[in-house]
């Protein structure tokens, strides 16, 4: 039997990725998006199938919607809804037009897949929509995009140029102004995500639309709906009358970036300024949810203002009476997703919980919570849930073995596969296995970790230190496209990832424990979780190892190479602050780094360089591959040049890796290549290899 081929980045970069899927109003039919790499031009384009619910085993048809689509959504009428930049006279003529400007779209569609038009919908005379939510009975439509405060409707000529007075091209800021920059790209004051409710009649939108932010800026808010830089749909939800809308918003001011304070508002689509719902809590509020007979609304929640990574918690408000009551205080843990059930008797929500990411039920009246077990093993992680008909659960699961996946349960009981996206590309590599272990870490608390490496490989394997960033995050049993334990693994290393203290899934106190103790706790039980991952794995070869990190991870790469000089072979820092003051100073959420460090550099210097690696790198010895973007705001690409200074003058073997076009992730299909091309090199160059390995041409 042919010896089946490890996993290489080109299998992880052309992998299928399936999107998340909707469902037509009565639940019977799902529509899902499957995204395809070329494995030799990179570029990525998507396919959508239908699948019939009530049919399990028959296959998914693909749907041809004549040409590009995206944010795909059905409406009562049963029309499926899509945003393209197809251009309607290029549609009549059949010629190609200049205006690629998105418009929405829509088209029947029949159980066989087929598909009747697409008919345009709406047209704003070139200006783009962000993206869109149907009224819950196709009445209306509410479209978002970057439009200046003062312009009357959907888009004016001088969006976006208020901070360009020119007649230069530079940028002009005031220190009345919120952020400058912005995760990955310079911001545009005056000029915000903003949300306009249009009619529409028969098939077609009329007027100019209501801004849900109010007509008047003087007694409506000027603030970003979605939210910046990742925020969605999510944030906006429709009353189930049709008659208005909730949604979260940043107000975009001074306080912009030192305020973790998001808040919902309400909007009865009058053009008045819309309701302030949660302004009692200072802190952050998020996904509006109203229940299905409109009379409460449950959203989550944070009690502690400035703290990004807060326990959040579901709410309850009666609509009526204004009442609110927290409905889970006694949870320790932090729910990420909220839905209702269709009978409006319990929610769903998902929440990290030691490695998974699972769902949970809870009772709307009596808070009480309930696990659903819906996989066999670990749930690892789901999410895209999707509440059906007669209780069933329509969800993707993926985990560090394979990527996402459908998954029906029929009333929240063991669930059964839907889709085969990458599944048998998946089965046709060589296979890995995942191993979870816990030790007693700093202070004796319980930590957790994963160890991956190749299932069918009887030798020693030089251990890799994969550290997560955050650092509030984890390394949990997932799929990714970025930080994949599969491929690494695949290469011959046994990957060994520690949830070290401040990691999610674990309680608030655990989360917590990192608060002013960045070097500290976590250094402690990556120290203490690699030597327990090779007591109890002897095929690793603990004495052959790197480490290697992002963000917080690339932070402690730094940490690591000037307060645990000799431990490892070599290191890869991406992203990784190197000086804690230069940081503060360069960074945008300045909310993060004043919580974390418990105020200002200038408030408590003493707590930032406690915790600088700058202050230790006269100890530096070991190789570091250092990688950084040039498009990241959130920790400057400066950072990397100055830890590749500090290694030059040191004489340590070092390597430098700069995207121009890339912010704090690298996400270009080219760039990931090159990202895992370099890191293997690097990993080669410093590590004994023992096993024959795949690479890229």
């Amino acid at each position: 039997m042919e010896a089946q081929k490890p996993m290489s980045a080109q299998d992880l970069i052309t992998m299928p990725r399936l999107g998340s899927p909707i469902v037509t109003p009565d639940g019977r039919y799902a529509v899902y998006r499957v995204t395809e790499t070329d494995g030799e031009t990179y570029e990525r384009t998507p396919q959508y199938f239908l699948l019939d619910l009530n049919a399990p085993g028959k296959a998914a048809v693909p749907i041809d919607l004549g040409g590009s689509a995206s944010s795909l959504s059905f409406g009562a009428d049963n029309f499926l809804y899509f945003l393209s930049d197809r251009d309607p006279e290029e549609e009549a003529s059949g010629e190609e037009a200049p205006n690629k400007a998105t418009r929405l779209w829509r088209a029947a569609l029949e159980a066989n897949g087929n598909v009747t038009g697409p008919m345009l919908v709406g047209d704003w005379n070139g200006k783009s929509p962000s993206g869109y939510k149907l009224s819950p009975d196709t009445s209306k439509v509410a479209v978002w995009a970057p439009i200046a405060r003062d312009c009357p409707r959907f888009g004016c000529e001088d969006d976006g140029k208020k901070h360009t007075p020119g007649p230069g091209s530079g940028r002009l800021y005031d220190n009345s102004d919120g952020f400058v920059r912005h995760w990955d790209h310079w911001t545009s004051p005056g000029t915000t995500n903003r949300v306009f409710v249009f009619s529409l009649e028969e098939g077609q939108i009329v007027g100019d639309g209501v801004p849900a932010d109010g007509r008047d800026p003087a007694n409506g808010i000027t603030a970003n709906t979605p939210s910046m830089p990742f925020g969605g749909s999510s944030d906006i939800a429709w009353a189930p009358d049709s008659s208005g809308l909730y949604f979260k918003a940043r107000l975009d001011d001074a306080s912009e970036p030192v305020s973790t304070d998001l808040d919902i508002y309400w909007s009865d689509l009058s053009g008045s300024g819309p309701v302030e719902l949660t302004a009692s809590n200072k802190a952050y509020d998020s996904h509006p949810t109203p229940s299905p007979d409109g009379k409460m609304l449950a959203y989550l929640a944070m009690k502690r203002p400035g703290y990004e990574s807060d326990r959040l918690s579901i709410y309850l408000r009666e609509l009526k009476s204004g009442a609110v009551r927290e409905l889970t205080p006694d949870f320790d843990r932090s729910f990420g997703s909220l839905s209702w059930t269709k009978d409006g008797q319990h929610l769903l929500a998902t929440a990290t919980d030691v490695l998974d990411n699972p769902l949970f039920k809870v009772d709307v009246k009596t808070g009480r919570i309930e696990k659903f077990d819906l996989m066999a093993g670990y749930e690892a992680n789901i999410s895209n849930v999707t509440a059906l008909p007669g209780g069933d659960i329509l969800f993707t699961r993926n985990s560090i073995g394979a990527p996402s996946e459908l998954f029906l349960s029929r009333g929240g009981k063991q669930s059964q596969p839907l889709t085969d996206a990458a599944m048998s590309k998946v089965g046709k590599l060589a296979s890995t296995v995942t191993t979870r272990f816990s030790f007693a870490g700093a202070e004796g608390d319980e930590v957790w970790g994963q160890i991956t490496k190749l299932e069918e490989y009887d030798g020693k394997m030089p251990a890799i230190l994969y550290i997560h960033g955050g650092p509030q995050g984890s390394f949990r049993d997932a799929w990714s496209t970025r930080w994949n334990p599969r491929v690494l693994a695949s290469q011959g290393y046994a990957v060994i990832s520690v949830d070290f203290h401040g990691s999610a899934g674990y309680g608030q106190k655990f989360k917590d424990s990192i608060n002013q103790d960045w070097g500290g706790k976590p250094l402690v039980d990556l120290q203490k979780g690699l030597e327990a991952a090779a007591q109890l794995d002897r095929q690793i070869d603990a004495s052959n190892a790197c480490a290697m990190g992002a963000s917080y991870g690339g932070y402690m790469v730094n940490w690591i190479a000037g307060k645990w000089p000799k431990r490892f072979q070599c290191l890869i820092q991406h992203d990784g602050l190197f000086d804690m003051r230069s940081f503060y100073y360069a960074t945008e959420e300045l909310w993060f780094p004043r919580w974390d460090f418990g105020g200002s550099y200038a408030q408590v210097p003493q707590n930032y360089e406690k915790w600088n690696p700058v202050n230790h790198v006269d100890n530096w010895q070991t190789p570091m591959l250092v990688i950084a973007g040039e498009n990241d705001f959130r920790v400057p690409y400066t950072q990397g040049i100055q830890s590749f200074t500090a290694l030059q003058e040191r004489n340590i073997p070092s390597q430098l890796l700069v995207f121009p076009d890339e912010n704090h992730w690298v996400l270009g299909a080219k760039n990931s290549l090159q990202w895992h091309n370099t890191v293997f090199s690097w990993l080669d160059q410093w590590l004994v290899q023992n096993i024959e390995t795949v690479r890229d041409d």
